[in-house]
């Protein structure tokens, strides 16, 4: 099969836009880092098109997938980690061609893993993990505990994954393999939920109460990076909040995650009245 890709390849590193070629070989039968495909071909490069151009080959049973990522795309994945098995193929493929050490220096930045980009990492996870815990709660509390089931497995996923950045690793595929070594807090939390023989309602009620001390826990450095930001400026709409470069990447959990930092006297409304209306707007500060 390599023989057969070697032409793909050598199409992609002749190309001067080409940064870097990884290649990620499938190791177990049922191998989802390389979603059933035999081989991975990953390639960055400066510009594309579109973000992600992705090819399929078959030879002789075998299958392989060209994925051609522009480098802004690839940025944009490690920062959201909304692409886990990056960087894993990162960590584990074989790098077949790299311009000016590309892909060397961006492996030694993952294990480095600077402090800002776990803040920023940390802030978006913090606010997912807000989001799934208040709507869990509300779930339970109006007696949909299948709901509030999902959403707490969920939160719990959330606060797993940022024990993990706090420590200064990237969560992995196997998340949970992580957190029982790094967080085993956290893991038999897991474990109670999914194994305890109490009734649902019973196991969730005592879910949340544990939750919610742990997310209490990790305020501090779950909203650091968006309270760095505020405390640029005396006042911020909410239009300037979600326009901000960084503020966008939280997406539509900034909104839950503000009215949770004003219930928690962390961040303060300020109302100034509408000059076109009879309404009050709203500015946020930081409340000292």
């Amino acid at each position: 099969m390599e023989d057969m890709l070697r032409p793909v390849y050598q199409e992609q590193a002749s190309n001067l836009n080409t940064l870097g070629i990884l290649k990620v070989d499938k190791k177990y039968n049922t191998d989802t880092l390389t979603d059933t495909f035999d081989v991975i071909l990953l390639s960055v490069v400066r510009t594309l098109e579109k973000p992600v151009i992705i090819k399929h080959y078959q030879y002789n049973e075998k299958k392989a997938a060209l994925h051609i990522v522009e480098e802004e795309q690839l940025n944009e994945w490690l920062l959201l980690g909304s692409n886990r098995k990056i960087v894993e193929w990162i960590y584990e493929g074989e790098i077949l061609f790299d311009r000016n050490e590309y892909f060397e220096k961006l492996r030694n930045e993952l294990y480095e893993f600077p402090f800002y980009g776990r803040k920023i990492k940390m802030g978006i996870e913090f606010a997912k993990l807000i989001r799934r815990y208040l709507d869990g709660k509300t779930f339970f509390e109006n007696g949909h505990y299948l709901d509030a089931y999902n959403h707490i497995v969920h939160s719990l996923h959330h606060l797993g994954r940022l024990s993990i950045i706090e420590r200064g690793f990237h969560p992995e595929l196997t998340v949970w393999n992580q957190v029982k070594k790094i967080e085993p807090e956290i893991f038999k939390l897991y474990e109670e939920l999914v194994k305890s023989e109490e009734t649902i309602e019973k196991r969730l009620e005592l879910l949340f109460l544990a939750s919610e001390f742990l997310i209490n826990t990790r305020v501090s450095i779950g909203v650091a990076h968006l309270l760095e930001i505020i405390e640029g400026r005396p006042l911020w709409s909410i239009e300037e909040i979600i326009s901000h470069p960084e503020v966008q990447y939280y997406g539509v959990d900034i909104n839950i995650l503000l009215e949770y930092l004003i219930d928690k006297s962390i961040i303060k409304t300020i109302e100034m009245n509408d000059e076109n209306t009879r309404l009050q707007e709203c500015f946020y500060t930081i409340k000292k």
